[in-house]
């Protein structure tokens, strides 16, 4: 029999998804199933589920014909698990390494009929609490509840604890539905377990997610607490000849626990709080025993006594008191907070003033700002909006914001304003649609009834937003609370494929729809003709009998700005005059003004400065690049794609990335600079292998990229979007 099964329920979680079946994949110990439940997700979740299961015979998946929830969903995996063990682990949540060794070698030793094992809270701003440790450290070896009353404390979700697959056979416990199902499975079980033992190891990482969490949904069905209480205290005397001695144990935790949901702004909402605490009361008269319970610690004794007498009112009291203590204690705090917001605002100054001014003054219908890469210039993803919108929309004026030492790189006819000038403040005010790449700056408000689009940069090896959590080697920007609130400004956020769609879901989780439509900057590349290369080729002065290979290195965070990972000299001359290597620097390492020439300009050509990247696409028969977002967009032309990673152990590790490039490449894949020569010369950059793989790579990425993406843009955001 296989000694454990995980049974993963499924719903709208596409974006953590391949990071939980990964963590519990990847583990050294094999002797496990994992029972998938597609809850009749909407999302691309069951899609990742059936690549998980063709691929590992570990992953069986059961697919409902409806929608029935967390907790019936747990139900029908357990009822497909085969292992002499349960884990319910939520499918958004993942597995610590080693966690599932340490798990049955503890099942092997004590052979428990529950064992609790160590969680932390892992929130979405990088922060990362313990929890229960002490608790579970501190127990004996096995023990029962009446031995050993603080399990009670730990939380009570169904994931910190595997359970033998018999003791659920031979008392039938089940999850029922609703909210709040695990009360009414862990208290009931904890009750008639005979031998019960812990693991005060991190085993479960518990995403404290910004959006979608239930504990922070504002909603009646919160009242469902009562019903799980009530029927957890049904099974305990139903199960266990304990009950009369474990109900004051019980009650005691049901309080803390409706007083929990109680004192949460985020779940109740305030003409809800009265009637939420005649039912604590009536509970209270109801459940607790004769004889008392455990006196709580600290203020929650009044919190208790005001409960016992249903003095609604005094409770209110006592909670304002409460909160004056809070603040107090909070003032000096709070006054440095005030005073750097102070400073903040008069830096600012007079243009800050007459933003503010502006925002008051009615929103221009036919304004639209675009911006991309930092104000750096015309291009990319905005600029192919900007033109078939432009072309499609009546009326529509649009004007870019750039940076003034970029002032020179503007296309003629472009209406442009430099960035912090009082012209930028009064347009950024006015716009009625503003269309970045990157993040509008902090002090942008996002004014009601106008409309943002993030159009992005790039699909995404390399982590991004709330993942750089975990690498922090990668985040430049450690501020992601900062993040998320730029993040909110965005109404729409257009992706080129599913796999971006799904790394975005997770890196910048908030409430704008997603486009996935394609990335309008690759239009052009979709409808490219012979004719369209030739003459970039003859405005970048390149010949056409010359093979010409782009070179296009990504940034290092861990390395100076500026150092080379290629030799593109000797690589330059390796090649053969009958090559033209040109060499783009990141965009992080280019002079605003002037580039650096490189030697010997007959065969290499730095572009590093050329504004138009699809230019510099169209006119290479060849790229070379590491790990480029440049890769996804040239793969659209179905030309020959070289993967140069001599460090991607290092990026990997340091940077994190959303798949395996070496094992899904566009192309051939060179890891030292011999193989990447050698791969050059000998034609395997152009073989069959390399052109499989690229048809691989495209089927996977650019199937969006037909031409049309700029025109769906346009067409949703402009005729049929509505401003919020």
């Amino acid at each position: 029999m296989t000694l454990l099964s995980v049974v993963l329920p499924v719903y709208k979680v596409q974006g953590y998804l391949g990071q939980c079946l990964d963590s519990l994949l990847d583990q050294s110990f094999t002797d496990f199933e994992i029972v998938a439940v597609d809850d009749c997700s909407p999302d691309g979740s069951g899609e990742i589920l059936a690549e998980y299961a063709a691929r590992d015979p570990r992953v069986r998946v059961v697919s409902l014909t409806g929608n029935v929830g967390l907790g019936r969903a747990r139900n029908a995996g357990l009822d497909a698990a085969a292992g002499e063990y349960v884990w319910f682990i939520d499918s958004d949540d993942w597995v610590a390494g080693g966690a599932l060794g340490a798990v049955a070698r503890r099942l092997r030793a004590v052979e428990p009929d529950v064992l609790l094992v160590g969680f932390d809270r892992v929130h979405w701003d990088g922060r990362v609490v313990g929890s229960a440790r002490a608790a579970l450290a501190k127990a004996p070896e096995v023990f029962t509840v009446e031995q050993y009353p603080r399990v009670l404390d730990v939380l009570h979700v169904a994931w910190n604890k595997i359970v033998r697959r018999d003791l659920l056979a031979k008392t039938g416990i089940r999850f029922a539905p609703g909210w709040y199902e695990d009360v009414s499975f862990t208290y009931p079980l904890l009750a008639v377990a005979e031998r019960i033992s812990t693991l005060p190891r991190v085993c479960v990482h518990y995403r404290q997610r910004r959006t979608g969490a239930i504990t922070r949904t504002l909603d009646d069905r919160h009242f469902e607490i009562f019903d799980h209480w009530t029927h957890a205290l049904e099974l305990v005397d139903e199960h266990s000849d304990r009950g009369p001695q474990l109900r004051p144990l019980l009650v005691r935790r049901m309080l803390w626990h409706y007083l929990v949901v109680l004192d949460n702004q985020e779940r109740l909402a305030r003409g809800s709080r009265k009637r939420f605490f005649a039912r604590m009361h009536e509970d209270y008269r109801r459940y607790v025993p004769a004889t008392g319970y455990p006196a709580p610690k600290d203020d929650q004794v009044v919190r208790h006594r005001l409960v016992e007498r249903g003095w609604y009112p005094a409770y209110q009291a006592w909670e304002i008191a409460s909160r004056v203590r809070t603040a107090v204690a909070g003032a000096t705090t709070a006054g440095l907070n005030l005073a750097r917001t102070v400073a903040r605002k008069a830096r600012q100054g007079v243009f800050q003033i007459y933003y503010r001014g502006q925002l008051r003054l009615p929103v221009d219908q036919n304004l639209a700002v675009f911006a991309a890469y930092w104000f750096r210039g015309v291009s990319c993803n905005p600029a192919a909006v900007a033109a078939k919108a432009t072309e499609l929309v009546p009326g529509l004026r649009a004007v870019w914001v750039i940076s003034r030492a970029r002032v020179g790189s503007v296309p003629p006819g472009t209406d442009y304003v430099v960035a912090g000038t009082l012209r930028y403040y009064r347009t950024m005010a006015r716009a009625r649609w503003l269309v970045n790449n990157v993040n509008w700056p902090r002090p942008i408000v996002k004014r009601r009834g106008t409309t943002h689009v993030m159009t992005h940069h790039g699909t995404p090896l390399k982590m991004m937003g709330l993942d750089q959590v975990d690498h922090p080697a990668a985040a430049t920007d450690r501020d992601f609370a900062g993040q998320m609130r730029r993040v909110d400004r965005w109404d729409y956020s257009i992706t080129a494929n599913r796999h971006t769609t799904v790394a975005w879901e997770r890196a910048y989780p908030a409430r704008h729809e997603t486009l996935e439509v394609g990335y309008p900057r690759n239009d052009r590349l979709a409808v490219a003709t012979a004719e369209d290369t030739a003459g970039v080729r003859a405005k970048l002065g390149l010949s056409p009998d010359r093979t010409v290979v782009l070179y296009t290195p990504t940034h290092r965070e861990w390395l100076p700005p500026g150092t080379p990972t290629l030799d593109v000299e000797d690589l330059a001359d390796r090649l053969g005059p009958d090559t033209v290597l040109l060499v783009r620097a990141h965009y992080f390492h280019v002079a605003p003004a002037t580039v650096a020439k490189l030697a010997r300009q007959g065969s290499i050509l730095d572009v590093s400065a050329y504004p138009v990247v699809e230019d510099l696409y169209l006119a290479a028969d060849v790229l070379i690049t590491d790990y480029s977002s440049a890769m996804f967009d040239y793969a659209v032309l179905d030309r020959p794609v070289v993967i140069y990673a001599p460090d991607w152990a290092a990026y990997r590790a340091l940077r994190g990335v959303y798949f395996d490039l070496l094992a899904q490449p566009p192309g051939a894949v060179a890891t030292s600079y011999p193989d990447l020569v050698e791969t050059l010369r000998s034609g395997v950059h152009a073989g069959p292998a390399a052109t499989a793989a690229r048809a691989a790579f495209r089927a996977r990425f650019c199937g969006l990229d037909d031409g049309g993406a700029a025109e769906r843009v346009v067409r949703r955001v402009w005729f049929d979007g509505k401003p919020r």
